[in-house]
């Protein structure tokens, strides 16, 4: 099978999507290659917040900005125990995967420490676990619809709320989700 890189687009799930942890939602590729994929959901928040994560790990926050506010996000099915950062700008941390030029994703614990003393990223969505496929599972699961793709703009992670980033993903490819069929047609 062809391998694709999808590194840096938004895989879309698709109306019909079998498995509920995924329904409706957007997820960022971060890496993509011969060995599988690894994602984050970026449109899933949960019942939790960045303020009160911080209060668990025993991060000190030096004042709140109001970032303490944001919520942390179900990132996927896998190591939902870890926090995983997805970030603009890169910045230098201590285990940090750039996606571009302009997006990381770290899951080093330097990064929770600085945003709570006021030195952070200047865009951020914080994650526990992460979506990831292995060797051609993706692709297969492209081949299935089960998935659109379209290349990522960094302003519908960071800069709209997460109840319209996947509309907003949909309309980077020129239709709205409403209008996608449940089931697929081959030609």
């Amino acid at each position: 099978m062809h391998t694709i890189d999808l590194t840096g687009h938004f895989l879309i799930a698709m109306p019909g999507m079998a498995d509920s942890r995924f329904a409706r939602t957007l997820t960022y590729v971060c890496k993509h290659d011969e060995e599988g994929a690894l994602g984050l959901i970026v449109n899933r928040p949960i019942d939790m917040n960045l303020s009160e994560l911080f209060s668990q790990i025993g991060v000190q926050c030096a004042e709140d900005d109001g970032f303490g506010h944001s919520p942390l996000y179900f990132g996927g099915p896998v190591e939902t125990g870890r926090g995983f950062v997805l970030h603009q700008p890169v910045g230098n941390w201590q285990s940090t995967l750039s996606v571009g030029e302009q997006i990381a994703l770290t899951t080093s614990r330097d990064i929770l420490d600085a945003t709570a003393q006021g030195g952070g990223p200047e865009k951020m969505i914080v994650a526990l676990g992460y979506a990831g496929w292995g060797a051609g599972q993706l692709e297969g699961e492209m081949a299935q619809n089960a998935w659109l793709s379209v290349a990522a703009d960094s302003r519908v992670i960071f800069d709209l709320p997460a109840e319209s980033r996947l509309d907003a993903a949909v309309h980077l490819l020129g239709v709205d989700y409403a209008s996608l069929s449940e089931s697929a047609g081959h030609a």
